[in-house]
């Protein structure tokens, strides 16, 4: 492959394409890198020879996981087109590469329309200050409507949007496209693009399309503007082309394209339009810095770079995709990452398209590169040659899909926790945690495609297998009422044997935690064996009395008993203290708390009333409703976890991907009878099975 010479900053373009997964986000970059030369044929996902869905699971699946990157040589200038996934459990990696592009790029299908995921990416690019562009994609389908799809995006995002390219013929009778800036019809055939003048039955729609593309763009000048809507002129051709740039930067102006990305109809016209009027990111290329203030591209400035992805390749190791904020990079070079303080070398700078990669001698600001091997860097980083450079990495979505993860055997044991610390640093969408409580490691992500992938991954790349088991809710007992009981331990062996002889009394404590009385008078145990007496009833407690669970909330008195002047010893009061724990528990009357969740569930209006019904069904109780600044419905919800371990799977399903929620544990509940009369269960039959 030619490599491209590193371009000067006004000369690139960063292009991230978002939008539902099957809209055609990879079938647009692979026919853009088609169409440019980039590759001698048409790469397709559908049967595995995709050039940028080239993972294992990506073939498998058929969509887009991660950001896939394809550099496009297009005459002067270089298009980073950024393919992104679609699917939910990914968003965190393609929020991520939105923050390192200039320009988002929505792909719609032309029959489905914008779709939950691209509203929701929609008003998140929106939140970035990023200009936006429409391609309404399969055209050429079946029922395709372009005047529908028109409708419903100026229905869902507003009048900002502006047709630059309109359909000839729709359907089966699609076959090229009108470019409305320059007045010209467009159409590929063979391997090359036709440009021609508008055919007479095309020759109104391309007029009316054409005002009310000179109405939106006036906007970004003030003077022109007022002439225009006074009526003294209309926009010339060399004034509209002058101001496109600008409305497209300045966010007044949203333009829609249109075509097929399988018969490449549409596609050479993008790419001129791409070049000459979405914004460089000299011109719109800015970060938020840690301390609040921006940052903006800078070709002069000292060397630094943004780290926007990481991922582990088996081959390579570890790859940093990277964003250059200001000056040069070149290979060799040391930079100061800001989170660390450590100094980082440059040993090589790749260009990459898809899985393939190639060495380039320089990277200036503006362009996108992969950097390999980087020792510390993880994704949200900064790097720079003074290291007083912090770009405010954009906050992740908090995963809240928790599994149990386990080494399939155990030679993998010990390899597992490395293989999960790398997905961590890597992804920001996923937590790795150790429940002491319930001894399991539990990885939450955002969602079971994302879990069912990083297994296959851990497998594929480092050679470990592991397996999901059931999460176990963190649930506990306690005692409602007081109780008396004795624990008398006496044990003759041929030599000195144990004995230890403790009353206690045990009462609930709300609220108050664990509490241990010592009202032992006249020496009737030894003080020397009173702390044995302690950790005996906590050792009890640990255990759980009915269901294997941790008891809480207890006030345990030791207040009469005896002992041995020789058989006595620490691990005799100890056990005698089990004993009488776990008889006075039985007196007690026992109960199984539940942990209780706090959620906050947000979903479209005409989904709330199926949530609370859901919730309700879950034991859940509806603390109280209220709108947020998208007119959506928040919801507030108490409802006792074990219910809403998986929730996401299930809110996904009601509110057809658009829900999302918060969720906490906060307090405890007694559970009802069934549930307590069911782990109970379940944990006597464990036992008889020798599995506790």
């Amino acid at each position: 492959m030619v490599i491209m010479a590193a371009p000067a900053t006004e000369h690139v373009r960063n292009i991230v394409l978002v939008g539902q997964d099957g809209a055609g986000k990879t079938s647009l970059a692979e026919a853009m890198l088609h169409v440019s030369g980039k590759t001698p044929r048409m790469g397709t996902t559908h049967d595995g020879k995709s050039y940028l869905d080239y993972d294992d699971e990506e073939i498998k699946r058929k969509f887009t996981i991660g950001t896939s990157i394809a550099p496009i040589p297009y005459k002067d200038f270089k298009i980073n087109v950024l393919d992104t996934s679609g699917h939910p459990d990914f968003v965190g990696d393609t929020l991520a590469t939105m923050q390192a592009a200039e320009m988002a790029l929505f792909v719609v299908d032309a029959v489905a329309g914008p779709q939950v995921m691209t509203t929701k990416l929609w008003y998140e690019a929106e939140d970035m200050r990023l200009s936006r562009a429409v391609f309404i994609n399969h055209i050429d389908r079946e029922h395709a409507n372009f005047d529908s799809a028109m409708a419903t995006l100026h229905a869902r995002f507003g009048s900002r949007l502006g047709a630059v390219t309109i359909p000839m013929g729709v359907d089966a009778d699609f076959k090229g496209v009108i470019d409305v800036i320059r007045m010209k019809a467009r159409y590929f055939e063979g391997e090359s693009e036709h440009v021609v003048d508008i055919p007479d039955e095309y020759a109104d729609a391309a007029i009316v399309a054409r005002d009310k593309l000179c109405d939106l763009v006036a906007e970004a000048d003030d003077e022109l503007m007022m002439k225009y809507l006074d009526g003294e002129e209309q926009l010339t051709q060399g004034e509209l082309e002058d101001l496109l740039d600008k409305a497209i930067a300045q966010e007044l102006f949203i333009p829609v394209f249109v075509g097929s990305t399988i018969i490449k109809q549409g596609i050479q016209g993008l790419m001129e339009d791409i070049a000459t009027y979405f914004p460089s990111p000299r011109a719109h290329g800015r970060f938020r810095l840690a301390n609040g203030e921006e940052t903006f591209i800078d070709e002069a400035g000292e060397p630094a770079c943004f780290v926007f992805k990481t991922l582990s390749d088996p081959y390579v190791g570890r790859m940093s995709f990277v964003k250059v904020i200001s000056g040069v990079l070149e290979p060799g070079m040391e930079l100061i990452n800001s989170r660390t303080g450590k100094k980082d070398r440059l040993g090589h700078l790749y260009v990459m398209m898809g899985k393939e990669s190639n060495d380039v001698k320089s990277a200036k600001a503006g362009d996108i590169i992969v950097v390999p091997k980087l020792t510390d860097a993880k994704t949200g980083d900064t790097l720079s040659k003074s290291g007083d450079l912090a770009i405010d990495p954009l906050p992740m979505p908090t995963p809240q899909y928790p599994v149990a993860i386990e080494a399939a055997n155990k030679k993998d044991e010990d390899k597992l926790g490395t293989a999960l610390a790398r997905v961590a640093e890597n992804d920001p969408t996923v937590r790795i945690s150790r429940s002491e409580e319930t001894h399991q490691t539990v990885l939450t992500a955002m969602g079971d495609t994302q879990v069912d992938t990083i297994i296959a991954r851990m497998k594929e790349q480092n050679g470990v297998e592991a397996v999901l088991v059931p999460v176990r809710v963190p649930y506990r007992e306690t005692i409602r009422k007081v109780a008396e009981a004795q624990g008398r331990h006496k044990k003759q062996t041929g030599g000195a044997g144990q004995f230890g002889d403790c009353w206690l009394r045990l009462e609930p404590n709300p609220g108050g935690g664990y509490e241990f009385l010592d009202e032992i008078v006249g020496g009737k145990i030894p003080r020397s064996y009173i702390p044995a007496v302690d950790k005996g009833v906590q050792d009890a407690m640990a255990e759980g009395f009915l269901a294997g669970y941790p008891m809480v909330d207890i006030k345990c008195a030791v207040f009469d008993g005896s002992y041995h002047a020789v058989d006595s010893n620490e691990m005799a009061f100890k056990t005698a203290a089990r004993i009488g724990f776990r008889a006075a528990c039985e007196k007690a009357d026992p109960v199984i708390l539940e942990p209780m969740a706090n959620m906050d569930i947000v979903v479209g209006e005409e989904y709330a009333g199926a949530v609370m019904g859901d919730i309700s069904t879950r034991r859940g109780r509806i603390v109280g409703t209220d709108s947020n600044d998208a007119g959506e419905t928040v919801i507030m919800v108490r409802v006792p976890y074990a219910e809403v371990v998986t929730y996401t799977k299930d809110l996904r399903s009601i509110s057809r991907g658009s829900g999302s929620y918060y969720i906490e544990i906060e307090g405890y509940e007694e559970a009802p009878h069934d549930v307590q009369k069911k782990l109970a269960e379940e944990y006597q039959a464990a036992r008889a099975a020798g599995n506790n």
